[in-house]
């Protein structure tokens, strides 16, 4: 009788494919949804680090000075988030996007907030002079990768 057969090996969350198309993305598309699922997308800068991606909350001017994002808002009541990495391209065959959903958590101190700072000062030089130590981050625990189109760097 021949051994049963071994399963599938299971894929990364994030493929390296993917990943390398992300990296090479300046700005995401990040989209919560609060508790009665109402959606709100926004513009964002972001780090990689592992399977999970970071998003600070920068000192840029806010619609509502001192009231709280309505990103963070919608994290605290429904941790549900997704964010959308695109090319687009005149050429049609040149399209492509990445998609990672998973669960976001609000980082308000601590080693992984300051590595995660680290990380979004190197990849963006504007955070250099801002005062981000106090700020709180957002943390995207990946659990899906969804992709389509071209993702190749020539795309």
């Amino acid at each position: 009788m021949d051994p049963p057969a071994s399963p599938p090996a299971a894929s990364p969350v994030l493929p390296e494919r993917e990943r390398r198309f992300i990296e090479r993305q300046r700005v995401g598309r990040l989209a919560t949804a609060d508790r009665a699922a109402a959606p709100h997308v926004v513009p964002v800068c972001f780090a990689l680090s592992g399977d999970a991606l970071y998003v600070t909350v920068d000192e840029k001017p806010k619609r509502r000075p001192g009231a709280p994002l309505k990103r963070l808002r919608n994290i605290a009541e429904n941790p549900a988030a997704a964010i959308v990495f695109d090319r687009y391209d005149e050429d049609w065959s040149r399209l492509g996007w990445v998609m990672l959903r998973g669960r976001a958590e609000i980082l308000a101190a601590g080693p992984e907030h300051d590595a995660a700072q680290a990380l979004l000062r190197a990849r963006y030089p504007q955070l250099a002079p801002m005062r981000l130590a106090d700020r709180p981050v957002i943390a995207l625990r990946i659990a899906r990768t969804v992709s389509w189109g071209d993702l190749s760097a020539e795309g």
